[in-house]
């Protein structure tokens, strides 16, 4: 989230298509692997914790560091909510719930970072977090059988 934020913050919304695939992407994955292994205080701490550090480490990006916040925190509840009621396999779950998290993330973050609706901007950046979420929730899956899931080897075949 750090990287992607103060990307943004140095060169503005024509970043926001290769950040959300590489690290939002990156992110929504990461949030389905956590969602089996934290309590909901311990995300919620996380998703402070990164909008305090985006802008303690650069306070210029502070408008992109309090929409990040606020679109982390939004995306996250969208993405455990479907998360937790779909059935099926992890990656199918993931990828769900990451269309989800991927909607108000897209819409939320660039109207509060840049002060306006940015149709184009929340389209392109929907698409990328999806695809780059199915490609990291997929790399997770084939790289960490078992744990990228939170189960044991011996239960994979019941995901």
């Amino acid at each position: 989230m750090l990287v992607a934020n103060f990307a943004v913050a140095a060169f503005g919304p024509g970043v926001t298509g290769i950040n959300a695939f590489l690290w939002i992407g990156l992110d929504l994955a990461l949030r389905d692997w956590l969602h089996v292994r934290l309590r909901a205080w311990q995300m919620a701490l996380l998703i402070a914790a990164t909008g305090v550090l985006t802008f303690a480490l650069n306070p210029a990006a502070g408008r992109i560091a309090a929409a990040s916040a606020v679109a982390f925190a939004l995306s996250s509840l969208a993405d455990w909510a479907v998360f937790a009621r779909l059935r099926g396999s992890w990656l199918m779950r993931a990828n769900g719930s990451n269309l989800a998290g991927a909607a108000v993330d897209s819409f939320v973050f660039p109207t509060l970072a840049f002060g306006a609706l940015m149709p184009g901007i929340v389209a392109v950046q929907f698409l990328a977090k999806v695809a780059g979420g199915a490609l990291w929730a997929w790399l997770l899956r084939r790289l960490l059988p078992g744990e990228a899931t939170g189960l044991r080897r011996d239960k994979l075949g019941s995901t």
